[in-house]
This record gives C-alpha cells, structure tokens and sequence, in this order.
C-alpha cells in the first residue's frame, strides 16, 4: 500500500509516467543471464534495481526524458511522492522503488490494455491510494500516450477532471516527446497541461 502523505506543495503536480516496454532488444539484454553489467547485476541482486534507471536503461531517450522532467517540476517535499511509474500488474510505482528480475518478468507477462483486468485492477487500486495520500489542490499529469484508452480509461475512472497532459505531446513520436521533456528541463519551463478529457484522440501517439 502506498504511504498516506498529504505534505506537497499546493497545487504541485504528481507525474504518472507511462511504462518502458520490456520485449524488446535492451530488455532482452537486460534479463538475460550471462549479462553482467552494473544495472544487470543490481536487478538478479536480492535487493534488486531502482525502477527508473530499469525502464530507462530499456526505454532510452523517452523514459530519461520522462524521469528528467518528473524530477524537475514535481515540487514535492521530503516524504512526499511526486511522481510514480505505471507498470503491467504492478499498479503504480515509486520511481526509486527497488524491483528485481523476477517481478519485471512477471510483469512482462501482463497485457497493458484497458480490458485486462490483470492491468487494471492494481493500476484502478494504486492511483486511488495516490489519489487519497495528495490534498485535494493537487494536479495529477499523465506522461504518456493519450491516443488509445489504455492508460486514459482507468486514470481517468480514479483521478477525473484532476488529471491532465502535455499539450505539447499532442501528435508526437515517443522520441520527440523525450527531447521534448528533456528540453524543458534545461530550459527550467513547465509545459502548459490540459484535461486528460479533453484530449484530440485523433492525433497519433504511441507509449
């Protein structure tokens, strides 16, 4: 169960962050057994591997993008989570939370779909503890795909009009989203969100 902490800064934003894909090159190299570098090694240790440095070693670009931007603008005070990872069957994660190779594998036997209940039930569980830990000023903002309903449907069961996107993710690929992100980190400015709602499903996205 997610910690109940109510000490963020009014009206700051908690970052839900779409989930790397781990059927892939980097997460085949990743998992696989003779691997023996750092990030390797740390997720087939008994303590496992910070989950941020997981999805970004396997997403590249778009996830550092992602945990870049969280880190800047989540404005959270000590205790206070200001950003979580949407992961298959695990529901909502702490960006530092610690997995280890069995957990990611089991979660990479889970469909992400908006009809699967093995995604949903712990996602729908997660965001309502993370919903009920913030104060009622503060915004939730998804980093992720708003094209298909399968992280929209269920944030937006729990979360309803407090959650929001980048408008500027609008019609953009998952590399020009992380450049994007990565940006505005440098240049230390907050992009302008709108209602998850509102948004134009007929602009391509993927993740």
């Amino acid at each position: 169960m997610l910690p109940h902490i109510v000490d963020t800064e009014p009206n700051s934003p908690v970052f839900l962050l779409s989930p790397a894909r781990l059927d892939g090159q980097r997460g085949a190299l990743l998992t696989k057994a003779t691997s023996n570098f750092d990030i390797a090694r740390a997720l087939r240790s008994p303590e496992g591997a910070c989950l941020a440095d997981v999805f970004s070693f396997v997403s590249g670009l778009y996830f550092r993008g992602k945990v870049a931007y969280a880190r800047e603008f989540g404005q959270a005070r000590a205790r206070a989570p200001a950003s979580y990872v949407l992961t298959a069957g695990g529901g909502l994660c702490a960006l530092d939370e610690r997995v280890t190779l069995a957990r990611l594998e089991r979660w990479a036997s889970v469909v992400v779909s908006e009809k699967n209940p093995h995604f949903t039930a712990p996602l729908i569980r997660t965001a309502s503890e993370a919903l009920a830990a913030h104060d009622a000023a503060t915004r939730f903002v998804l980093l992720g795909s708003v094209a298909t309903n399968k992280y929209v449907a269920p944030l937006l069961e729990v979360f309803g009009d407090r959650i929001l996107y980048p408008k500027e993710f609008a019609g953009l690929g998952d590399k020009s989203r992380g450049a994007l992100l990565l940006a505005a980190v440098r240049e230390r400015r907050e992009l302008a969100y709108a209602p998850l709602r509102d948004r134009d499903v007929s602009l391509p996205g993927r993740r």
